[in-house]
């Protein structure tokens, strides 16, 4: 990478060239309801996103990326319109930074990822590595918990997705060995340590070969759907409620779910179905975690994806495919869509005695259905990793 770095500024000296790392995340347990409040789990990855970069005086940004084409190349003075390709990420970046000091310094840069995009947050990675970089030459201090923040509403409100803070609290709080379980209400969080009886395992990335975007795709109503569930379950109780925007399916107490849910429509009781169920699941897959339990974590991370499927109604068919061939395949634990399901890639947690066969299995069964996804299709193994760092 830093070969590549230096054909493109070669009269920039190794010396100067500071480096931020964030990685990629998977949640076992936790799917769809950090947007809720609910309790969520996570591991970091040992794979993620590097960027070199240097400051620019005259405040100008100037990019590349080893993922993407192009060339992203506009000064802070005169930032363009929105852009529909990968440069609006940085133009969230300095939307965000500049709410907590300004931004009078640009960077140029090269982004690299490690892993194919779609499933893993690789945009909150990216997000994560430009606020960074900003906040460093432009002399910001940002600590952890603002640096989630800053990510978040750079997503949120600039990229406009309606997300909880799953991705970017995995992806700075996370640590090697430990599973991230975070409350998204109040934004607690506990790393709890693999116990030294439990298994190893690997960490099946399976990356169907359909990229995504989750902006144009149902991802958004179904959050609304969560909202307006929760609204109608407090109004037939009669409790009160907040604003639309600010009424959670985490209000809803679960005795008043299994009392109203029959007035629901079909797709808001579904919605209101998977929250309550998983958020339930999260508690017995910590608790199974806790006890060095693997076996037991990977059933109810299967039940998370049936979930996905069947209440939430995430997937296409490749997905769905992929998902149950990962069920069939030997070694392997549990496993479910990463991320929000539409397309992107599957996740498992497998045993490495089986990982050849593992792979084997699951690559032979999705590829015999789908043919032309060769050499679309990837499988990438990993294991669970720290969280955000300054490199150099």
């Amino acid at each position: 990478m830093h070969k590549k770095f230096h054909s493109l500024f070669p009269d920039t000296p190794e010396n100067e060239v500071r480096h931020v790392y964030s990685p990629y995340r998977v949640c076992p347990v936790g799917a769809h309801i950090d947007h809720q409040h609910g309790h969520v789990t996570g591991f970091a990855l040992d794979h993620g996103v590097d960027f070199l970069y240097v400051p620019t005086e005259t405040g100008v940004i100037n990019l590349f990326s080893t993922d993407f084409e192009g060339q992203v190349l506009f000064p802070l003075g005169a930032i363009p319109a929105k852009y529909e390709h990968w440069g609006r990420y940085i133009q969230a970046a300095i939307y965000t930074v500049s709410k907590k000091g300004p931004v009078k310094l640009g960077v140029q840069g090269l982004i690299c990822g490690s892993l194919p995009v779609g499933g893993l947050s690789s945009s909150s990675a990216v997000l994560l590595c430009y606020i960074m970089a900003l906040a460093d030459v432009n002399g910001i201090e940002v600590d952890e918990l603002e640096l989630i923040e800053l990510a978040f509403r750079a997503e949120k409100e600039y990229i406009g997705l309606s997300l909880g803070k799953l991705d970017q609290s995995c992806e700075v709080l996370s640590k090697k060995n430990h599973l991230l379980y975070l409350d998204t209400k109040d934004e607690s969080y506990k790393l709890i340590p693999q116990p030294a009886e439990m298994p190893d395992f690997d960490i099946l990335v399976f990356f169907s070969g359909l990229t995504r975007t989750l902006v144009n795709t149902g991802y958004n109503t179904r959050t609304d759907e969560c909202k307006v569930a929760a609204f109608s379950l407090l109004a037939y109780e009669g409790l009160e409620y907040n604003s639309f925007t600010d009424t959670r399916l985490r209000d809803v107490d679960r005795q008043v779910y299994n009392k109203w849910r029959h007035r629901l429509p079909e797709p808001l009781a579904k919605r209101a179905t998977h929250f309550m169920m998983e958020h339930e699941r999260v508690e017995h897959a910590v608790e199974a975690f806790s006890k060095g339990d693997i076996t037991m974590l990977g059933a109810i991370m299967f039940a998370s994806g049936d979930s996905s499927i069947q209440f939430w109604e995430s997937g296409c068919p490749e997905m769905i495919d992929l998902y149950e061939a990962i069920k069939q395949a030997p070694g392997v634990y549990g496993g479910r869509f990463s991320g929000a399901g539409f397309k992107g890639c599957c996740v498992a947690l497998s045993d490495p005695a089986y990982r050849e066969e593992t792979i084997k299995y699951v690559t032979d069964n999705y590829l015999a259905k789908y043919p032309e996804m060769e050499g679309k299709y990837e499988v990438r193994v990993c294991k669970t990793a720290d969280g955000v760092r300054r490199v150099s």
